[in-house]
């Protein structure tokens, strides 16, 4: 039986912390971009964490 692979689209659209938090980018930052204020979007070019709801499914994905 052949190892299983990770998810590579995944992969590259997030980053594991040292402590083993999931961080990940915020949509809507570039389509439509002028009508949206300066401080929204100052807000979404900040990296978020991955929700605790999603956490079990995203760490299968990228450890497998």
């Amino acid at each position: 039986m052949p190892k299983m692979k990770s998810n590579r689209a995944l992969m590259k659209r997030i980053k594991v912390t040292g402590s083993g938090k999931v961080q990940r980018h915020h949509a809507y930052t570039s389509h439509l971009a002028p009508h949206k204020s300066t401080k929204q979007k100052r807000h979404l070019r900040k990296a978020g964490l991955i929700h605790s709801t999603d956490l079990k499914r995203i760490k299968y994905m990228i450890s497998k």
